[in-house]
C-alpha cells in the first residue's frame, strides 16, 4: 500500500510539471488490438449514460437506482419477445418512445409476427443506431412462454440471486477516531458510535417477468450492527412480494413497492430523468407499481397495492403505513404514551450513526393511500390520481418567507389528471395537479418525429409556489415542483450519417423567493452535444452544456437586503470510446468547466481521465481500470464522473480540488453461478492536508476505499 501511495504522490507532482505527458498519457494510450461487438457492453453503455443524465440535474452522488434498471437488466438476461410483447412491457423496457412503441404494434398487427430481428428495419422511425441499441435486450420466438404461474415451473424456471457486499474507506475518519470517556460524556456525538465498514446484503427469486420475491439490508458505515442500538443486525430492512399479469391481476404487490403515475407531479415515488443529452426522456413513462428493491431508506411506500385490467380500463390502488426519521420539536418534545407530539421536518438522510441521529430514526408514521384510473388503449391513455398523506403528530416547520406557502399541517390530498396521446407522428403528453385547499401545477409537451432524422420535443411547465406536492417528480430546475415556469425545447438531427446533434434549451423563472435568493428570479440551461460514430470500433462526441440563475449576491453588505446576481456554469467535454479487440475497450473523457458569479472571482476546473476495460466472453477474469487528474478552482467548478462499480452500486464522485484519482474493479467468475468482484479506488490531493470536515474528516491528503461483493446465481 505505501508503495501504491509514493508513485501517487509522484505522478501528481509530475502533473503540477509536466501537463503535457499527463494529456499524452490519457489520450494515446495503447491502441493496438481489433474489436468485434460484446452484448454486454450495450447495456453497460445504457445504463452509464442515464445513470450520469440522473446526475447532471440531481447532483445525488451516491444515490441507489438499482430499482430503476432492474428491468434493463432482465430483459439483458431474458429477452423480452416482441411477438408476445404488450404496450406495458415495450414501455417497462425503456428504450422505446411512444411513437416507436406504436409503430412496432401496428406493424405486428398489419403484417403478423415478426419472422427475425433483421425485420424491424421495415418498422416507421426505427433506423439502424435504434435497433443495434435494442437488440441485446429483445429476440424474435413463436414460444409459448406461458404467463401463469405454476408450482413446477416455479421450481424449474425461476432464478434466485444472492449478494453480499462490503465497503470501508481505509483512512481514519474523525468519527472513528479515539476519544476518552470523559470527552464523549461532555460530548456524545462528537464520535460515531459503530464500526468503518457498510454492509449490504440482497435476496432476489424471480420468475420470468412474472413473480418477484426479495429482501434488501443495509449498514451504513457508523451505524451498530448486531449491538448497542441495532440488536437485529442492520439498520435498514426491506422486502417485498410482487405478481404481475395474472388474469384481471395487473400488479400486486406486498411489502415495499414504488408508485409512478402521470407525469410524476401527482404522485411519484423514486427517482425520474431530468433534462439531458436524450430529449425523449423529458416524458415520463410511468409504470404504475414496481417492487423496491434499493437501499434509499425515504423514497418508497410500505404496505401494499394493486392494479386491476378490464379491458381497457386500468384501476389502481395503493396503501403505505411507514416509519419515517423527522426532526422532533423541542417546544413540544413532550409525548403521550412514547409518541411524539410535534416535528419541524422529514429527515431523508437515512443515517443513524450518532445518538442525534438515532433521536430522529423513526420518529413519526407516515400513512399514504390512493389510486389511479384509467383509460388506456394503444394510441390514447387518460388518467386521474388521487392520494392522501398524512403523519401521526402535528406538523409545526420553521417557515421563512421563501416557503411560507408550504404545507404546515399534518395531512394533505392531491389530485391530478394525466393524458397521453398519439397522433401520427405525433406525441402529445401532460399533468394538471391540484393541492386541495392549496395551489396547482401543470405540465404539458410534445415530442415529434418529423422524420427518422429529425425529432423535436417541447415542454411548457407552470407549478404555483403554494402547490404542496407530496411526492412528486415532474421535469423542473428547482428541486421539488413548487414556485417555478418554464419553457424547454429540443431536437435530436441525424444531417448525415455517422454524426448525430442533439440540443435543448431550457428557460426558467421563479416567481416567488427561494431559499438564498430575495426575490423573485429566473435563469436559463442549454446543452449542444454532437456524436460521431466513425465505425463499430469508434465513438466521440463534445459537448457544451450552460446553466444561469440568479442567487444572492456574496458580497457582504452592511445595509438593506442582498440584492441578484447572476451565476453560470458552463461545462465543456470531450468524450470518446474505442473498441480495441472483442475483449478490450478504452474510454476517455477532457471536460473543462468555468464557473462565474457576478462580483466573485472567476473560477476553472478541468478532470481527464483514461478508463481501460478488459471483458473477455470466454475468460472469467474481467477488470476496468481508471487513472485521471483533475484540478478545480474549488467545489463551485466541481465535475462529476461516472466510475465503473461492482454490480448494482454507483459511484458518481465530485471531482474537486487538484490531484489524482485511480481505481481498479475487477471481477471474477470463481464458478458456475459464483461472481466476485473487487475494487480498490484512491484519491490523492495536492493541495489540501485535509479531507472533508465535521465526522467525516480526513487527516491527510488522500483516500482510500476498498469494495467486495459476492453474488450468488442459482
Amino acid at each position: 500500500m505505501n508503495f501504491i501511495l509514493t508513485m501517487a504522490e509522484e505522478s501528481c507532482c509530475l502533473f503540477s510539471k509536466n501537463f503535457q505527458k499527463h494529456f499524452i498519457l490519457i489520450f494515446l494510450l495503447s491502441p493496438i488490438l481489433s474489436f468485434a461487438q460484446n452484448k454486454e457492453d450495450e447495456k453497460n453503455k445504457i445504463i452509464e449514460k442515464r445513470v450520469e443524465y440522473l446526475i447532471e440535474d440531481a447532483e445525488e452522488s451516491d444515490a441507489d437506482y438499482s430499482t430503476i434498471f432492474d428491468q434493463l437488466s432482465y430483459y439483458f438476461d431474458h429477452p423480452l419477445n416482441l411477438n408476445r410483447a404488450n404496450l406495458d412491457d415495450l414501455e417497462e423496457l425503456g428504450i422505446l418512445t411512444s411513437i416507436q412503441i406504436n409503430n412496432l404494434l401496428e406493424h405486428i398487427e398489419e403484417n403478423g409476427k415478426l419472422m427475425t430481428l433483421e425485420e424491424l428495419q421495415t418498422v416507421e422511425s426505427f433506423d439502424e443506431e435504434l435497433i443495434k441499441l435494442l437488440l441485446p435486450f429483445v429476440k424474435v420466438s413463436t414460444d409459448v412462454n406461458t404467463a401463469q404461474l405454476s408450482f413446477n415451473d416455479l421450481l424449474k424456471n425461476g432464478e434466485s440471486q444472492l449478494f453480499i457486499r462490503y465497503v470501508d474507506v481505509l483512512e481514519q475518519k474523525k468519527g472513528f477516531s479515539p476519544s476518552t470517556d470523559s470527552a464523549l460524556a461532555a460530548s456524545p456525538n462528537s464520535r460515531y458510535i459503530g464500526s468503518e465498514a457498510k454492509l449490504y446484503t440482497r435476496y432476489r427469486f424471480k420468475y420470468g417477468n412474472h413473480l418477484s420475491i426479495g429482501f434488501t439490508a443495509e449498514k451504513d458505515a457508523g451505524e451498530e450492527f448486531f449491538n448497542g442500538t441495532q440488536k437485529n443486525g442492520f439498520d435498514f430492512y426491506s422486502g417485498h412480494f410482487f405478481i404481475k399479469n395474472q388474469g384481471k391481476i395487473k400488479q400486486l404487490g406486498f411489502g415495499d413497492y414504488q408508485a409512478q403515475f402521470g407525469q410524476g407531479l401527482t404522485y411519484w415515488s423514486g427517482a425520474a430523468f431530468g433534462k439531458s443529452a436524450d430529449i425523449m426522456l423529458i416524458k415520463r413513462s410511468a409504470t404504475g407499481l414496481k417492487p423496491y428493491t434499493s437501499v434509499d431508506e425515504s423514497r418508497f411506500l410500505r404496505g401494499g397495492g394493486l392494479a386491476l385490467q378490464f379491458g381497457n380500463i386500468e384501476a389502481t390502488a395503493f396503501y403505505s403505513y411507514n416509519n419515517e426519521d423527522a426532526n422532533i420539536s423541542l417546544e413540544d418534545s413532550s409525548s403521550i404514551d412514547g409518541e411524539v407530539l410535534a416535528v419541524t421536518s422529514v429527515q431523508q438522510t437515512g443515517f443513524h450513526r450518532t445518538f442525534n441521529e438515532l433521536e430522529d430514526k423513526d420518529a413519526i408514521t407516515q400513512q399514504q393511500m390512493g389510486g389511479h384510473l384509467a383509460y388506456k388503449t394503444r394510441k390514447l391513455n387518460l388518467g386521474l390520481t388521487g392520494v392522501h398523506s398524512e403523519i401521526n403528530s402535528d406538523f409545526t416547520p420553521t417557515l421563512a418567507t421563501y416557503s411560507q406557502f408550504r404545507n404546515n399541517e399534518n395531512k394533505q390530498t392531491n389530485l391530478g389528471v394525466d393524458y397521453n396521446w398519439i397522433f401520427k407522428n405525433f406525441n402529445f403528453f401532460g399533468e394538471f395537479s391540484k393541492s386541495l385547499d392549496a395551489g396547482n401545477a401543470f405540465v404539458s409537451g410534445a415530442l415529434i418525429t418529423l422524420d427518422p432524422k429529425l425529432s423535436l420535443a417541447v415542454l411548457y411547465r407552470d407549478y404555483q409556489r403554494n402547490f404542496q406536492p407530496i411526492s412528486s417528480a415532474g421535469i423542473g430546475e428547482g428541486s421539488t415542483n413548487e414556485n417555478e415556469k418554464g419553457m424547454y425545447m429540443g431536437f435530436i438531427a441525424k444531417p448525415v450519417k455517422k454524426f448525430t446533434l442533439s440540443a435543448y434549451y431550457d428557460q426558467f423563472i421563479f416567481p416567488w423567493l427561494k431559499f438564498g435568493i430575495n426575490a423573485p428570479s429566473k435563469g436559463y440551461q442549454y446543452l449542444a452535444q454532437l456524436t460521431y460514430k466513425l465505425s463499430k470500433k469508434m465513438e466521440m462526441y463534445i459537448r457544451i452544456r450552460e446553466k444561469s440563475k440568479q442567487e444572492n449576491t456574496a458580497v457582504d453588505l452592511t445595509e438593506g437586503i442582498d440584492y441578484l446576481v447572476f451565476e453560470k456554469q458552463t461545462n465543456y467535454r470531450f468524450n470518446y470510446s474505442y473498441k480495441i479487440s472483442e475483449s478490450f475497450k478504452i474510454k476517455g473523457r477532457a471536460e473543462l468547466v468555468n464557473y462565474d458569479k457576478e462580483e466573485s472571482p472567476f473560477e476553472t476546473g478541468y478532470v481527464l481521465y483514461q478508463d481501460i476495460v478488459f471483458k473477455p466472453k470466454s475468460n472469467p477474469f474481467s477488470f476496468a481500470f481508471r487513472y485521471g487528474i483533475f484540478d478545480t478552482d474549488s467545489y463551485n467548478s466541481r465535475i462529476y464522473a461516472y466510475e465503473n462499480d461492482v454490480l448494482y452500486m454507483f459511484s458518481i464522485p465530485a471531482y474537486y480540488n487538484r490531484g489524482t484519482r485511480t481505481y481498479l474493479t475487477v471481477r471474477y467468475k470463481l464458478v458456475r453461478g459464483i461472481d466476485v468482484w473487487l475494487r480498490y479506488g484512491i484519491t490523492y490531493y495536492d493541495n489540501v492536508d485535509v479531507i472533508s470536515a465535521g465526522l467525516e474528516e480526513i487527516q491527510g491528503n488522500h483516500k482510500q476505499e476498498i469494495k467486495a461483493q459476492v453474488r450468488f446465481k442459482f
